[in-house]
């Protein structure tokens, strides 16, 4: 592959400029079994090569040890990348395994601080509410985010999991740059209500897990079989027993398709996913996660490949045919609440 620059694009109407594709930092410390450090410091530093900007974490993912790992790479790049990062779901300190969801205003401020001396930055360019609360007012926790705007904290605000009602709420009280929420083949529930949404208000959708977490690209096919026991997707219902082998078999036009093109079937996924821009008109910048460089190359060459009217028609169905929720706790998403 050539070593071009991915396009960019506006997170929102003044929000920061982009590369077409982030990354998505999570795997590096947490959730995905075993990792290499000093693969996943290369995987940073090549896609800041191609053009990848927006790098994603949260205060959650391994109670903050992601942030902190991530923090020499910012400091050594930090006017050249976009530092996204969230509270919300805080961690009992006598249960780690737990998440308990809070949008209050001390909890807010308190974990803004623990991310901004963890991250070793002055100011986090996106700040996200990772969870939605629903015992907060959406007006209330939107407006403490704001005032950190106001105090140089943040830079720009961004919400995860939320309905389209909930963005508009949000909107009216400080501009929000971005949505993340999981939009992929296998996950578009959003397109009902938010994404409509977000295209009305000028707003960016952030999506993640575009690659399945991995199932799209048919590196397993089974969790319970092909992943390791501390990885957590041995902990959600589309990877595992009868779920898991009725939604490999939905991979086939993926294959078909990616045979055509001469390319993987992640990058499949992953064209797809950076045509939602064109098919809905809104921005739309995919943060697919990984821990290799060469995956990185192989993620950014997707952003490449364009997929006909034809080959998106093929790939219309299968995401009302997968089988199995995306978490087995669906509260802990929008879906419920659209």
């Amino acid at each position: 592959m050539t070593d071009s620059r991915i396009p960019t694009v506006r997170l929102g109407e003044s929000g920061p400029e982009v590369g077409v594709q982030g990354l998505g930092c999570m795997g590096m410390s947490f959730a995905y079994g075993p990792s290499d450090a000093d693969a996943s410091r290369a995987t940073l530093e090549r896609a800041l090569e191609l053009g990848v900007t927006l790098y994603d974490t949260a205060d959650a993912y391994g109670a903050g040890e992601n942030e902190r790992f991530l923090s020499p790479f910012f400091r050594a790049h930090r006017d050249e990348v976009v530092i996204a990062t969230k509270f919300a779901l805080s961690i009992p300190p006598d249960d780690p395994t737990r998440r308990i969801i809070r949008n209050d205003a001390p909890y807010i401020r308190q974990a803004v601080e623990a991310s901004l001396k963890r991250l070793d930055v002055d100011v986090i360019d996106l700040y996200y509410m990772h969870r939605r609360d629903v015992n907060v007012p959406i007006e209330e926790t939107v407006g403490t985010m704001a005032e950190l705007v106001r105090e140089g904290k943040v830079k720009h605000l961004g919400l995860s999991e939320v309905t389209g009602g909930e963005l508009r709420a949000a909107q009216a009280v400080h501009p929000i740059a971005a949505v993340q929420s999981e939009w992929s083949l296998f996950s578009r529930d959003i397109e009902a209500g938010v994404v409509p949404a977000a295209r009305e208000l000028g707003v960016a959708l952030v999506p993640y897990s575009p690659l399945g977490r991995g199932f799209l690209t048919g590196s397993f096919a089974n969790a319970d079989t092909d992943l390791t026991a501390d990885d957590f997707r041995r902990q959600q219902p589309r990877f595992t027993g009868d779920n898991a082998a009725a939604n490999a078999a939905l991979l086939e036009p993926v294959r078909t398709i990616a045979g055509a093109h001469g390319a993987t079937l992640g990058q499949i996924a992953l064209a797809w996913a950076q045509q939602r821009a064109a098919v809905h008109g809104l921005p739309v910048v995919p943060i697919p996660g990984t821990r290799k460089p060469t995956r990185v190359e192989e993620n950014v060459a997707a952003t490449r490949i364009v997929l006909s009217e034809e080959e998106l028609a093929e790939l219309e169905p299968i995401a009302s045919k997968v089988s199995g929720n995306r978490y087995t706790d669906m509260t802990f998403t929008s879906a419920g609440r659209e």
